[in-house]
């Protein structure tokens, strides 16, 4: 997949796709990985994707599967390391990732209530 301009309008469709990394530079494991979408975001033009990411340091790569943001590593990282994090998220059962996920904020609301 090659490399894209991330914006607020493709955001969703970008990270929705499948697995889509976000990194100030990543040329070269674009070409190791055609099935990821490596995205670029410029955080000043498009403030969107950064907040909504919980973005706090430039540079910042971000990991994310069929629209769950996996995690996010601050700094940057080298293409050795950035290999080893495709395989693992290629690894990552999301489903039982969205399960969790789902499970974790079904139990907030009354664990917010107890604790009012």
């Amino acid at each position: 997949m090659a490399i894209v301009t991330v914006t607020e309008q493709t955001f969703e469709q970008t990270v929705k796709q499948g697995i889509a990394l976000f990194a100030p530079i990543f040329e070269a494991a674009a070409g190791r990985h055609p099935d990821v979408a490596f995205g670029k975001v410029d955080t000043e033009a498009e403030p969107g994707p950064a907040a909504a990411s919980e973005i706090r340091a430039i540079p910042t790569l971000m990991a994310q599967r069929d629209g769950v943001l996996l995690g996010t590593f601050p700094g940057m990282v080298p293409g050795n390391k950035l290999d080893e994090l495709v395989g693992k998220v290629r690894e990552i059962d999301v489903n039982e990732v969205r399960r969790q996920l789902d499970e974790a904020e079904a139990t907030e609301p009354r664990a917010a209530k107890a604790g009012a």
